[in-house]
């Protein structure tokens, strides 16, 4: 009795393990065609930003590369996930990443907002390292333009903002250029 239990049971599990074959290598295979698709897309985007951004420090074509490959290789996980059967499966994995993202983008609004702000500044030829300029109540010279700070030097201090807080209100002072 026991042996026919175990029998049935081996044979139902490699019955089903065949009916799967076919389901697997279909995802297998679109696995390695989509992995190929985002490294061409990767390898694209890297010599785009090279030659627009060639100037620029390499950390922000990093960092823009980055936020590609992410979005790419989840939108490739969903759809493996789809192409497998398990679009169920998929569907919640999207819709709790859309929540998270909406948390994590709350969250860090003003990282990001620093984020904007600097690549504004940094491609601004007016706002440069050595320039004086004046934010609100403070006049100082521009030491170092970061991608969410900027430094300046104010008489014998080195004075930290934040470049949303110095992208909508800087001045430059005249005469005050390098």
């Amino acid at each position: 009795m026991q042996s026919n239990v175990l029998t049935r049971a081996l044979d139902e599990f490699l019955r089903r393990l065949v009916e799967a074959v076919p389901t697997v290598v279909v995802g297998v295979v679109f696995l390695v065609l989509a992995a190929l698709f985002v490294k061409l897309v990767l390898a694209v985007l890297k010599a785009v930003l090279a030659r627009t951004m060639g100037g620029e420090s390499p950390v922000y074509r990093q960092f823009l590369t980055t936020v590609v490959a992410v979005f790419l290789w989840f939108g490739v996980g969903l759809s493996t996930l789809s192409v497998v059967g398990l679009e169920g499966i998929a569907a919640s994995l999207g819709t709790a990443a859309g929540f998270v993202a909406l948390g994590v983008s709350y969250a860090t609004s003003d990282m990001i907002a620093d984020a904007v702000a600097g690549i504004y500044l940094l491609r601004d030829p007016d706002f440069e390292a050595g320039d004086t300029v004046r934010v609100g109540d403070m006049e100082g010279v521009v030491r170092s333009i970061e991608l969410r700070k900027t430094r300046f030097v104010v008489g014998d201090d080195t004075v930290v903002r934040g470049n949303a807080d110095i992208e909508a209100r800087w001045t430059k002072v005249a005469g005050g250029e390098k």
